[in-house]
Order: structure tokens, then C-alpha cells, then sequence
């Protein structure tokens, strides 16, 4: 059975995570690692519920030195823990809060008063690759949630893979500040394997206003490396701060509008990536948008059609997945997406997505949120229509329609378009399926 070390050697010099303000190197690291290793029970399954990302570090390794499964649950409300706590025997909560969050597990507070390890220089324990550490789970935008599986070899590879990519863009390895929550796969992935597991730099911070994110940049030594979703950076830039500098910006979640991703780049004078992936299989592809559309799939990651199913095998994945979306094979490592499976709608028989269709509206001007929905047919026969909620306070419904009728076909456009102030976005910038659910009976009781 092949093992690797839990934490690669020679990133001790310039420090691995930063703590209270200060780096903390490979051993200080390891050290707390090993520490609260030795003081978590023995058990099979832990929550790993904490808020910090240094401390969701440091619980995630000593949970894979016990052979404990980390599951990352997409909701912190306490009625989510208390499900997950019902279907895991002796689960155990790690948190860093002063409270549980849930009765109904232990609840073990892995932070502490920032004395900070001593003794020793610790030896790195060796993971069986094949070992599996963490369970993670959809983030429910297309139903309930569902968990998946990953290994330690395959998470360790592939971290390996996005920092071949990410390093390259940003000039070497980079301080890594992320607005994403580390339970997502998105924000473990690249803000806590990337810079762990490639020698770069942890942030503990998880910034979600645009002043927080600016100072967690602050707090950073450069080069740095902004991880973060298209509702963020769109925040980011209506905000008109005067933003860090940057050496390349990570993006996710959801398909990023071309003006946004030429803005971002200009802005902060930065390369902008893109990564395709998801729950399921992790990261797949990459690409720059403002460059060109097509995606670029990881090395030996391979892309197969058949039956009008798109499935990925190799590399990082621990099996072959059928992929949620739609898309055009242009080669063996090149595609373009053309939309979501779950998102395909059918209007007086014309296909388009929903995500291509919020990828519009989101693109006219004036419009600071906004997303595409089909209500229930009111009765049989009915021809479906489309409606909308918005956010653009300066906006009426007509100059909206004339936007949109010079992009899509006239049977795409949304009646009505209902205005909100806010929509309900999770902290990965997704509405949740439960969410739009809710949204949908409250304006169309009648169609809900």
C-alpha cells in the first residue's frame, strides 16, 4: 500500500500558515497537528465545523492521523449538524467556536489561547493514499445534498494539479486568501490543499464583504493568490476600494460574464483563472476567460461522450463520473460548456439553459443580481413560461426586456421579472434549490 507524509517536507522556511498574525512554519504547524491528534477520541467520523481556516487545518490533519472521516457539511445551521450527527455513530464535532453548535454530538474546541506549540522538531506520520479522510457534500443548488468520498492520495494529487496551473499564473507559489468556506469543495481545494500540500501560504480568514477581503489581502505577505466566486468580485468592484495587490485571482462557483472577467483583470492588474469542477469530481479544467471560451481538462484527466452523456476518468478522480453539463469535446483536453443538464429548459420546443440564461442577465448594465426561473405550469396545456427575480434598483422592467431581446429568443424572455432587494445566495454565491423553492411560492402561489 502506498503511503505519503501527512505535510511534505520544505516549506519550514518562509512559513506554511499564518496565526493570530504570525507565520507559523512546517513544525510549529505539525506540532498542533499532532496535538490535538493525540486528544480527540477514537472514533470513526468527526464534523469538522470550524470557522478559522487555520484551525479547519489543523482539525482536518489530526482527524487523518486518527483515521477519523472529516465530513464537511454544506450548512452550519444547527438543524443540518443535528441530521448529520443522526446518521454518523459516534460522531464527534470539532469546532472553534466557545459553544457547540449542536447538543447532539461531543463537541471537542480545538482552538486554543494562541500560546502555540513547543518542543521538538514532530515527525510527519505516513496516510495510506488509498485511506479515505473526508466526506464531502453538493452544495444543493439542484436538490438535497449528497456526500461524496475522496482519498488522501487523490486530494493530495489533486492539489498538485491546481498548483501546476495557479503557481504558473501568479508567478510561484503565493499567500492564498479565499472567500470561500473551507467545508465547500471549491474552498478545501484551494484554500486549504493548495497552499498546505504546494508550499504555499494559509490565510485563516474567510472574508465576505469587500472591506474584509481587502484587509485579510492586507494581512498577507505578497505574492498573493485570491480565491473567490463571481458574486464576490462583483461586490468587490461596485465597492470601489483600493484593492491589495494580487498576482492572479481564482475563480469558481458559476460562469464568470466576460465584461466582469475583463473588469477583474483590469482592476487589479492580475490574471484572472477559472475553474470547471464540482463536488463529484473536484476540479477538471481551467481556463482565461478573457482569452478564450474553451476549457483546458487537467493532465490525465480524460473527457468520453456516449449517449449524449459526457463522463471524466483519471488523474485526481477516484472513479469515472457523469458530468452534470453539457459540452463540446473540441480534442482530447479541450471542450466548451454549453450549459447544465439540470438546467436545460424546454420553452414551445427551444432548448437553452438557465445558466446561460442568468449568464445574460447578469451581463446588462445596471443589473447588480439577478437569476432565471420556471415556475409550475398553471394548468395542462399551459405553455411554460420564464420569470426572473432581479436586483436593479435603478432599472424597470421594459429597459431590462430590451436588453435582453438583442442576446436570447423572444420565447426565453422572463414574465414577469419581479424585483427584490436581495437574493438568497449561500456563502459559495449559489441559490439552493430549497431556496428558489421558497422564492418562487412567496411571488407565485399560484404556480409554486
Amino acid at each position: 500500500m502506498d503511503c505519503l507524509p501527512l505535510l511534505p517536507d520544505g516549506v519550514a522556511d518562509h512559513g506554511l500558515a499564518y496565526r493570530h498574525g504570525r507565520a507559523m512554519g512546517r513544525d510549529a504547524f505539525l506540532g498542533e497537528v499532532l496535538a490535538l491528534a493525540d486528544r480527540l477520541p477514537q472514533t470513526a467520523h468527526a464534523l469538522n465545523v470550524c470557522r478559522d481556516r487555520y484551525w479547519f487545518a489543523v482539525a482536518l490533519l489530526a482527524a487523518i492521523c486518527r483515521n477519523t472521516r472529516t465530513h464537511l457539511p454544506g450548512s452550519t445551521a444547527p438543524e443540518s449538524i443535528a441530521g448529520l450527527c443522526a446518521e454518523l455513530p459516534g460522531v464527534v464535532c470539532l469546532g472553534d467556536q466557545a459553544s457547540p453548535l449542536t447538543a447532539s454530538a461531543p463537541y471537542v474546541r480545538v482552538s486554543d489561547d494562541g500560546s502555540g506549540p513547543a518542543g521538538a522538531a514532530p515527525q510527519a506520520p505516513s496516510i495510506p493514499a488509498d485511506r479515505p479522510v473526508v466526506t464531502v457534500f453538493t452544495s444543493g443548488s439542484t436538490g438535497r445534498p449528497r456526500p461524496h468520498r475522496k482519498t488522501f492520495g487523490r486530494l493530495v494529487q489533486n492539489a498538485r494539479a491546481e498548483a501546476s496551473i495557479m503557481w504558473d499564473a501568479a508567478g510561484g507559489p503565493c499567500s492564498v486568501i479565499g472567500t470561500v468556506p473551507s467545508q465547500h469543495m471549491y474552498g478545501l481545494e484551494s484554500t486549504i490543499l493548495l497552499p498546505i500540500f504546494c508550499g504555499g501560504r494559509l490565510s485563516p480568514r474567510v472574508p465576505f464583504f469587500p472591506t474584509d477581503i481587502c484587509q485579510a489581502l492586507e494581512e498577507m505577505p505578497q505574492p498573493r493568490l485570491l480565491v473567490t466566486t463571481p458574486f464576490h468580485l462583483r461586490k468587490l468592484l461596485d465597492a470601489g476600494l483600493d484593492i491589495p495587490s494580487v498576482a492572479a485571482v481564482v475563480c469558481s462557483t458559476a460562469t464568470l460574464p466576460p465584461a466582469l472577467a475583463e473588469e477583474v483583470e483590469r482592476r487589479l492588474q492580475a490574471p484572472l483563472i477559472e475553474i470547471y469542477g464540482s463536488t463529484e469530481t473536484g476540479q477538471l479544467a481551467t481556463r482565461r476567460p478573457t482569452v478564450r471560451v474553451e476549457w483546458d481538462v487537467y493532465a490525465g484527466i480524460t473527457l468520453t461522450q456516449a449517449d449524449g452523456r459526457t463522463t471524466a476518468d483519471g488523474g485526481h478522480l477516484e472513479q469515472a463520473y457523469a458530468l452534470n453539463d453539457v459540452v463540446e469535446l473540441l480534442g482530447a483536453a479541450r471542450f466548451r460548456l454549453l450549459g447544465r443538464n439540470s438546467d436545460m429548459v424546454n420553452i414551445a420546443g427551444k432548448r437553452s439553459s438557465l445558466g446561460y440564461l442568468n449568464h445574460i442577465l447578469m451581463s446588462v448594465p445596471g443589473v447588480q443580481d439577478g437569476a432565471f426561473c420556471l415556475p409550475a405550469h398553471n394548468a395542462v396545456g399551459d405553455v411554460s413560461r420564464l420569470a426572473a427575480f432581479v436586483v436593479a434598483p435603478q432599472l424597470n422592467s421594459r429597459q431590462i426586456l430590451a436588453a435582453l431581446r438583442a442576446h436570447i429568443d423572444p420565447v426565453f424572455l422572463p414574465r414577469p421579472i419581479v424585483f427584490v432587494d436581495l437574493l438568497p445566495r449561500n456563502e459559495t454565491g449559489k441559490i439552493a434549490a430549497t431556496a428558489m423553492d421558497a422564492l418562487i411560492a412567496r411571488h407565485f402561489p399560484h404556480r409554486a
